[in-house]
């Protein structure tokens, strides 16, 4: 049954490059080709039989040809993504699935500061946590339970015989004990070198197999100093600048001002919905945490928007602009390039983290332009072709 199902309808045509290129084999002759865990999760992130309808599966809102991020735009101009029933959305922007292995387990520092976490507001502590989500949620993939859950893996024989092979005997037997084995085997694949490659142009870069052009060599200058811009404040996590490894997050959690997403609010009939973030997690529902989210990782951000909590920014160039507008106090900073208005008043006006977004000049344009073209650079090498898509005069 799980061999014969159409390539298509597993993981749909655009899974055909990374195919070719051997990184990613979401279709399974048999229990033969599921001898690790890792393979087994890799054949459960492509299985649209993990969703009550048996039409959607992780690869649909995390793509492995954009960035694992959600490409599709029927979600409120591609603001969120369009669950199983065809119709449901969330309230969030999916993020990207890259490099969420390096994520700290969700805590809160001695000096009060919220850090890692699964999820825009931390509340999966773990990425096996994480992969338990989405099979339930009802405006994602729609299982009604664990068991449904159960249910859908035993009646798959290569699944049966891998589960046996890898957790032991009864491994489906028992609801629970079926989950947290498919969750933790999705968590394996997830830790792989298919979602953290570091062979972008800044990794080679730094191996010497790449040189950076003079204007992407001035963005990583701007991005690393600390006086003339607030980049690293938030996106280094490596004690040394241009370190190996890097990714471009420290995982703590900021109120960064976000307006609302019009057009989400719109397309969840929700017209005074506010996201109030970490609040909302429960190891951290307070006050202080109001409006605060988790600082993604800026590894393949040029082809993973829209951006922001909400994906109220479609362009790369509009977030630099909206962090500049704090320090930039011309007239035409304080317009928001794509809607030709003022910048929105924040979603949350609590909290915010103004110590961090004041801390640095204001940009000119052609450093704008330079930090984008730096930002680029970030991008792992398989995607680089998208970057001719997004940025047209890209070389």
């Amino acid at each position: 049954m799980f061999a014969n199902r159409p390539l298509a309808v597993r993981c749909a045509a655009a899974l055909a490059v990374l195919l070719a290129a051997g990184a990613v084999s979401p279709a399974v002759a048999s229990a033969a080709d599921l001898p690790t865990k890792e393979k087994l999760g890799e054949a459960l992130f492509f299985d649209v039989d993990l969703s009550a309808n048996r039409s959607q599966s992780c690869a649909n809102c995390h793509s492995p040809l954009n960035g694992f991020a959600d490409p599709r735009t029927d979600g409120a101009g591609g603001a969120v993504s369009v669950g199983d029933n065809g119709h449901s959305v969330g309230d969030r922007n999916a993020p990207t699935a890259s490099y969420a292995a390096f994520t700290p387990v969700f805590h809160i520092r001695a000096d009060g500061k919220a850090v890692g976490g699964q999820f825009l507001d931390g509340r999966a502590a773990t990425l096996k946590e994480q992969a338990g989500g989405p099979p339930l949620n009802p405006a994602e993939m729609g299982l009604s339970s664990k068991e449904q859950a159960r249910a859908r893996l035993a009646e798959n024989p290569d699944y049966a015989r891998a589960f046996v092979a890898l957790y032991g005997a009864g491994a489906l037997d028992n609801a629970d004990r079926a989950y947290d084995a498919m969750t933790d085997s999705l968590a394996a694949f997830e830790k792989t070198a298919v979602f953290a490659p570091f062979d972008s142009k800044y990794d080679r870069s730094l191996r010497g197999e790449y040189k950076m052009t003079p204007e992407e060599d001035l963005g990583m200058t701007l991005f690393f100093s600390t006086q003339f811009t607030n980049c690293n404040q938030c996106h280094k996590l490596k004690a040394m600048p241009a370190a190996p490894g890097e990714t471009f997050t420290n995982y703590e959690h900021h109120n960064i001002g976000v307006p609302p997403n019009p057009a989400l609010r719109a397309a969840t009939g929700k017209p005074g919905f506010v996201d109030h973030g970490l609040r909302d997690n429960p190891a951290a529902a307070k006050p202080i945490h109001d409006g605060l989210f988790k600082t993604p990782t800026l590894r393949n951000v040029a082809v993973t928007g829209p951006y922001m909590h909400n994906g109220v920014f479609k362009d790369l160039e509009t977030v630099i602009r909206f962090y500049d507008h704090f320090n930039n106090r011309t007239a035409a900073a304080a317009i928001n390039p794509e809607t030709g208005q003022p910048w929105g008043a924040p979603e949350v006006a609590a909290n915010r983290s103004m110590k961090e977004l004041e801390s640095a000049p204001a940009l000119d344009t052609r450093r704008v332009k330079a930090l984008v073209a730096f930002l680029k650079t970030l991008t792992d090498a398989r995607y680089e072709p998208l970057l001719k898509e997004r940025f047209p005069a890209t070389p």
